[in-house]
């Protein structure tokens, strides 16, 4: 049970008996608050209601912003997603690029609608800087292909955002993994799954079946990489971890070959 005090300016818990209560300018009381309205907001299909320069954007607004920054820090040759939609992903990306005046994006997904075809190759962004695939992301055919347009000595950024199943991510992590370079990420997007079970439109299995654990299983066996996840850029509040639907899917490049596990990064696999 959670109870938002307002005019006392208190969160209120209670679990097994035991009552908890945090001032709500702390940033426990906002970790609580943010993990309901998560929840809220799957049940709700918040996600559903945005677009991007005029393609519908199936992502948590804090996810994208989070995921800019990191773009503008990295300024990568090339941005591969797998998972196209809408298309509002790759147009959010494409446009980024315009704006730094560097990059373009490759989008890969197993079935592209003609409706969105015709919308996404009609936008303006697309001729110029958005290339897409239409086949499954872990075909050893279409790995190629999207490889085949990345040139050596290129800086990728890759988003996994197609079938979220652990197996398939973990084919994607398999496929797709040796095009990040050092300091560059790959990531398991919507690993919010593992802690939906009994949501609408969830399954009982995702408290395994989910890109997290596939995250954790991949970094066990991949020692050069690690799970961390950026850092706030700009931060003059309290709250120190995103609201987000990407729990733990921030895969970084942490050397060429396997190394040993630096201090405070993540390397267990989900259970």
């Amino acid at each position: 049970m959670i109870k938002i005090d307002l005019e006392n300016g208190r969160v209120c818990t209670e679990s097994n008996g035991v009552e908890e209560s945090y001032p709500l300018d702390s940033s426990e009381a906002f970790r609580i608050v943010s993990q309901a309205w998560l929840r809220c907001g799957w049940d709700t299909k918040h996600v559903y209601s945005f677009t991007w320069m005029g393609r519908p954007i199936i992502q948590l607004p804090e996810d994208i912003v989070r995921l800019q920054e990191v773009i503008y820090e990295l300024k990568p040759d090339v941005i591969v997603e797998t998972g196209i939609a809408h298309g509002g992903s790759l147009v959010f990306h494409a446009s980024l690029c315009k704006a730094m005046g560097h990059g373009r994006v490759i989008g890969v997904d197993v079935e592209i609608r003609p409706h969105n075809r015709a919308a996404m190759e009609s936008h303006e962004l697309t001729d110029e800087l958005i290339t897409m695939i239409e086949g499954d992301s872990t075909d050893p055919v279409i790995v190629a292909r999207v490889k085949s347009l990345i040139q050596p000595g290129e800086r990728v950024l890759v988003l996994l955002d197609s079938c979220h199943t652990r197996e398939h991510v973990q084919r994607e992590l398999d496929a797709y993994h040796d095009l990040v370079d050092e300091g560059s990420y790959i990531v398991a997007c919507d690993g919010i799954m593992a802690g939906l079970q009994g949501a609408p439109r969830s399954a009982p299995d995702w408290a395994t079946n989910n890109p997290t654990s596939a995250a954790g299983d991949f970094v066990l066996a991949h020692p050069e990489f690690e799970i961390q996840t950026p850092t706030f850029r700009f931060n003059e509040g309290k709250v120190r971890d995103p609201v987000t639907y990407w729990p733990s899917a921030w895969i970084r490049r942490v050397a060429r070959t396997g190394l040993p596990q630096e201090p405070g990064a993540v390397r267990s696999a989900s259970s």
